[in-house]
């Protein structure tokens, strides 16, 4: 299976983040992306670089004033007097109102939800390599390869179309779907990761023409909090087209597994022309993050 990788995807790397009011070292290390290249040598992946595709892709599912937005603001940061050496915001509009603020602070919060995607003047570029491996992904496919795999990173599933969070800064699984809908009338997205794909969700919330499936641990005490709920199911002419699966902390491979399957029920009902499958394994019973049991042999299985 071809798998794509562009090492400018290394260079995006953060120093810290805040967990409970706290800095700590920030887990979403250039250090991850090595071990998966690893894994997907061993697997017999063969690695391909991918093409400069530009701000097209990236467009298709985020505002202008988002991209604008990550590709400058590291710069304007760097001319405030005293500002952290990374991009960090430490004000949120509880509700948006219609207005959009002009200081490089408010866009801040604005654009970024919480504390855990600080931008350095490497991601930008480490953000757009990442959303092209998974553009050559979907295009190997529309060219008649049975699956491919796009090794991302920085990650994307937390990130809407207007906002970053979650280490997440463009949504690699909504660039991917987007690709394929040029050949594929539906398309689903199953998404794995121990955390809701709350940005995926946001993005697809209103169309009946991408089914977003998630399994994560329940929301209710659990990042992101606010979203992954098993009400949440779509709006508008998407009502029925978003399908949360959250499981109770520390729930294992039998329990996983289940929801699996009623995961691959619902998007066999679906019936769509391409799969997108956001492979995140944090789920794993050794993530530091503790959120669910999933051991190796279930990963297999």
């Amino acid at each position: 299976m071809k798998a794509f990788y562009a090492e400018e995807q290394k260079r995006h790397d953060p120093r810290a983040f805040l967990s409970s009011g706290a800095a700590q070292p920030n887990p979403e290390k250039p250090e991850r992306i090595e071990r998966l290249l690893v894994g997907a040598l061993s697997a017999g992946c063969t690695i391909e670089r991918p093409r400069d595709h530009g701000l097209g892709p990236a467009a298709a599912v985020h505002t202008p004033e988002y991209l604008d937005f990550l590709e400058h603001i590291y710069a304007r940061w760097q001319r405030i007097e005293g500002a952290s050496a990374e991009v960090i915001p430490n004000i949120h509009p509880i509700a948006r109102n219609g207005s959009y603020p002009a200081s490089a602070v408010g866009q801040a919060g604005y654009h970024m939800a919480d504390t855990a995607c600080p931008i350095s003047g490497e991601t930008w570029q480490s953000a757009l390599w990442s959303a092209w491996s998974a553009v050559e992904a979907a295009e190997a496919v529309i060219s008649g390869a049975p699956a491919a795999y796009a090794l991302c990173r920085p990650p994307g599933h937390h990130a809407f179309a207007d906002v970053a969070g979650g280490f997440c800064f463009i949504n690699n699984s909504a660039v991917a779907a987007q690709v394929l809908r040029k050949q594929a009338a539906r398309v689903a997205i199953l998404d794995v990761d121990l955390h809701h794909g709350n940005g995926t969700q946001g993005i697809f919330y209103a169309r009946p023409d991408v089914l977003t499936v998630s399994l994560h641990a329940d929301p209710v005490r659990f990042y992101p909090f606010f979203w992954g709920h098993a009400d949440e199911r779509g709006e508008g002419p998407g009502l029925g087209y978003n399908f949360n699966l959250p499981l109770p902390r520390k729930s294992a491979d039998a329990a996983f597994l289940e929801a699996l399957e009623v995961a691959f029920q619902r998007i066999r009902a679906f019936s769509p022309d391409a799969l997108v499958v956001a492979l995140g394994l944090d789920a794993f019973e050794g993530d530091p993050f503790g959120g669910l049991s999933v051991t190796t042999p279930g990963f297999s299985r």
